[in-house]
């Protein structure tokens, strides 16, 4: 076993911020086309599902009274 010390310097704080940026930007996996394309469809047909049951419910409320 050696006792010598590291030569190992120490990132300055500039260093740690710019390894944690970049961490980051590389932990988002790129997203395909067609998987952006699949959650645009999925968003508009939710919205377009709770307009329809919003319709639905105020026609059916009117009927009642």
């Amino acid at each position: 076993m050696n006792n010598r010390t590291s030569n190992r310097r120490m990132p300055t704080a500039a260093q740690r911020e710019a390894q944690k940026v970049f961490r980051d930007t590389r932990a988002e996996a790129p997203v395909s086309e067609h998987e952006r394309d699949q959650q645009a469809f999925h968003a508009n047909r939710e919205r377009l599902k709770a307009e329809r049951l919003a319709r639905e419910a105020a026609v059916e409320h009117k009927s009642k009274t």
